[in-house]
């Protein structure tokens, strides 16, 4: 029976996407609420906001990601191309900069030239894009992926303290939607750790700590301009 092993580091282009999206779009969907309200905003006024920013969250996210992403793709595929041209040019020379990249990591020159060949009879191009340019097919760069996970978990994550202000009113909806929010970012915080094979409660601490800080300077702004109009 072959052993399967599951490592996180295969999680690491969705989790990295999934959460950043989720976490943005509370945070800045709730910042941009309470700061309405801290300006004595009606309740639809403070919904229109909210919708607003989960709509235009999302797209940026999606749009930003993709870019990003994209970015880290075409440099990648330039280095493999840069790559490719060299083993046509001297592959010689490869196998030998392959070789000292294993002694680099404890094989001994003999066994370090023997790996190098058979994997470069194997798969040359490869054998040279994992080790020496980091490159790998778990960790290669996916635009889409990470443009519908980062547009898809940003509405979900807006979706949240939009939820709350419709259900809750009066002059307690600023609590409701900032308290609210900080429980469902400490959750957020403590599963992406967790996921990640991180300490949950180190992961949930360090989201709702810079979450509640962006959440009282908006609305810190936002009762200095409501005051001034």
């Amino acid at each position: 029976m072959r052993h399967i092993e599951r490592h996180r580091t295969s999680r690491i282009g969705w989790l990295r996407a999934a959460v950043l999206g989720a976490n943005d779009g509370i945070v800045s969907t709730a910042s941009l609420m309470l700061g309405v309200a801290a300006a004595h905003a009606s309740q639809s006024n403070i919904l229109i906001t909210g919708i607003a920013g989960l709509v235009a969250g999302a797209m940026s996210m999606a749009a930003g990601e993709y870019v990003s992403v994209h970015s880290q793709a075409d440099a990648e595929k330039a280095d493999l191309a840069r790559e490719r041209a060299e083993l046509e040019a001297d592959a010689d020379g490869e196998k030998r900069e392959l070789t000292a990249i294993y002694v680099g990591r404890g094989l001994d020159q003999a066994l370090a030239l023997q790996v190098a060949t058979q994997l470069m009879a194997h798969d040359a191009l490869g054998a040279h894009a994992r080790d020496e340019l980091g490159i790998s097919d778990t960790l290669n760069a996916r635009p889409i992926q990470a443009a519908l996970a980062s547009a898809a978990s940003f509405a979900v994550g807006a979706a949240l303290p939009l939820a709350v202000a419709t259900l809750a009113s009066g002059n307690n909806l600023p609590y409701w939607i900032s308290g609210t929010s900080l429980v469902f970012l400490a959750l957020l915080g403590a599963v992406a750790a967790r996921t990640g094979g991180a300490s949950a409660l180190t992961g949930a601490w360090r989201v709702t700590f810079w979450s509640a800080l962006a959440m009282g300077i908006t609305a810190g702004i936002g009762a200095m301009v409501g005051a001034a109009v």
